[in-house]
C-alpha cells in the first residue's frame, strides 16, 4: 500500500518571499548545520508542509515543531513541470524510510530518498532570522 502525499506550494513561497532571499546555498548550509543524525526510519504522518532546498534537498514538515531533512539520490526534482505539489510514497504508508521516493506530478523521475535527518527548527528559524537580517547590517555598515 502507498501513501501519497501532496501539498500546495504556498508555504515555500511565503518562506521565501518573507525578507531577504536567502541563497539555496546558504540554506542548505543552515540546515545541515542543524540537523541530528541520519535515522533509519519516522512515523509518517500526513505532512503539512515542505520546501525545496535544492535539486537534492526538501524539507519535510511533519507538524509545526517537527520537520525532516531529506537528501534525495541525485538532482532529480524537476520544476520544469510547473507543478505546486510534491508526492512522497511510501512502501507502507505508516513509515519513511531511505527507500521511498519523493514525485513531483508531471515529471517522469522519481526521486529515492537517501537520508533522512532530524532538524531543530527553533535554531534553523533563528539562523534564517540571522542571514536575513545580515545584508540589513551591511547596509547600514555595522
Amino acid at each position: 500500500m502507498k501513501a501519497v502525499f501532496a501539498a500546495a506550494l504556498a508555504a515555500l513561497c511565503l518562506s521565501a518571499c518573507a525578507g531577504n532571499p536567502i541563497s539555496d546555498t546558504d540554506r542548505l548550509a543552515l540546515y545541515q548545520a542543524h540537523a541530528g543524525a541520519p535515522v533509519k526510519q519516522v512515523r509518517y504522518l500526513d505532512p503539512i508542509g515542505w520546501d525545496r532546498v535544492d535539486d537534492q534537498h526538501v524539507v519535510l514538515e511533519m507538524r509545526p515543531n517537527e520537520s525532516w531533512l531529506l537528501t534525495l539520490a541525485g538532482p532529480c526534482l524537476n520544476w520544469g513541470s510547473g507543478s505546486p505539489f510534491l508526492q512522497v510514497s511510501t512502501a507502507n504508508g505508516i513509515t519513511l524510510t531511505p527507500f521511498d521516493k519523493v514525485i513531483v506530478p508531471g515529471s517522469q523521475i522519481s526521486c529515492q530518498i537517501r537520508e533522512i535527518r532530524p532538524l531543530d527548527i527553533k535554531a534553523v528559524r533563528a539562523g534564517e532570522n540571522a542571514l536575513r537580517e545580515k545584508p540589513k547590517a551591511q547596509a547600514s555598515g555595522t
